[in-house]
């Protein structure tokens, strides 16, 4: 069995589980609680804001745990034009956005927001030019992902940014994917809010966080307790934050070399589908795009088909966001760039994460390359 769908989710690392252990059984004390159960969850509570908070170089005041990535958004967008509709009620975002992104911005043009959807190039890749364009006097917000979770691409944050900062307009990025695979200083990027999700990470699932700057007015989403500042309500999942924060000491730790282990296995799977002779085509930007996230079409075969018999041969991989699994409807990302019909239809992503090995890439590729020639034979 190989599995390379760690963009979809990750392996719990054993340290991870390790450091998570106490706090699920004799630490399981609630953090709001003035006894000494109640005080040793608070500590590992701030102890791990501490940890992460210095990993992306924010303060720890500035860090709001969450159930994951979608409630960060969540709680980006909605808190943000609830509590700023005064000045204004337009938000822009792209069309190649995390449906958690997505679904946020129907639901507020629902409640009377105006929503602009930014189109890509045939790479991913979001224009200057077209997002000032799109700027209006009643701009509020704007929300563009980090890094592509489908094709990987990188966007331009700090230059986006800095168009912002002029302008005096929040500015929000789903980090989530990028977190743990690219190095990431908040301090030095003119930006707001960005989300990110432990489970990415090689950390648990249901915990996640949001980076909010000083300056940010929002309205949590959550009312009922004081936790995380009167930001969000709830009692706080402690295990899980204590994870989250051992698997980002973990990923920093080892960022260089993991990018250049999964640049050299992307490299490897496509030099075995070049020498096999058959039809590909590589989605997302050449240079500008996560080192673990390889998407690419075969023209012929059909997404559904290839995955199913990946499957078949032990192989987990992905058409794209594990959001849409069960779905036939083509990705929304790869529409948004424009590509060949055959192309779209074809669609394949594989990542890289943990525990793979050399060896587990290029017998990977050799079976994607026998599945694609049986699909295609046929093909004049």
């Amino acid at each position: 069995m190989i599995y390379l769908d760690h963009a979809a989710t990750t392996p719990m690392h054993p340290q991870v589980a390790e450091a998570m252990q106490p706090y699920l059984f004799e630490n399981f004390g609630n953090p709001s609680s003035t006894h000494q159960w109640g005080r040793r969850a608070k500590t590992a509570i701030d102890r791990a804001r501490k940890t992460i908070a210095e990993a992306i170089h924010i303060e720890p005041s500035q860090l709001i745990f969450t159930s994951g990535g979608t409630e960060s958004d969540n709680m980006a967008l909605i808190g943000v034009a609830m509590a700023n509709r005064e000045r204004g009620r337009h938000i822009i975002t792209s069309q190649i956005e995390h449906h958690a992104i997505l679904h946020t911005c129907a639901f507020l043009e629902e409640i009377g927001f105006d929503v602009t959807y930014l189109p890509v190039d045939r790479q991913g890749k979001i224009s200057l030019q077209s997002l000032e364009e799109a700027i209006r006097p009643d701009t509020i917000l704007v929300s563009l992902i980090y890094a592509n979770n489908e094709v990987g691409t990188v966007q331009d944050i700090y230059s986006i940014g800095e168009m912002l900062k002029e302008r005096h307009i929040y500015f929000h990025s789903d980090g989530v994917q990028a977190l743990g695979s690219i190095e990431l200083n908040l301090a030095q990027l003119p930006i707001d809010m960005m989300s990110f999700s432990a489970h990415k990470l090689n950390g648990p699932k249901g915990v996640g966080a949001l980076y909010v700057s000083r300056n940010v007015k929002m309205k949590p989403l959550l009312y009922g307790g004081a936790q995380e500042r009167k930001r969000r309500a709830g009692t706080e999942n402690v295990a899980g934050i204590v994870g989250f924060a051992e698997a980002v000491k973990l990923s920093s730790n080892h960022i260089g070399e993991k990018k250049r282990l999964y640049r050299d296995f992307r490299a490897m799977m496509l030099s075995i589908f070049k020498e096999a002779n058959i039809s590909f085509v590589v989605n997302g930007h050449e240079a500008d795009a996560l080192p673990h996230i390889l998407n690419v079409s075969f023209p012929g075969a059909d997404t559904e088909s290839l995955l199913m018999n990946l499957d078949l041969a032990g192989i987990a991989a992905s058409s794209g966001s594990a959001c849409a699994s069960g779905s036939l409807e083509p990705s929304h990302v790869l529409q948004a760039m424009n590509v060949d019909p055959s192309v779209l239809r074809s669609a394949v992503r594989f990542s890289f994460g943990a525990g793979n090995t050399a060896e587990e890439i290029r017998s990977a590729a050799i079976k994607t390359t026998e599945i694609v020639k049986k699909l295609t034979k046929n093909l004049p």
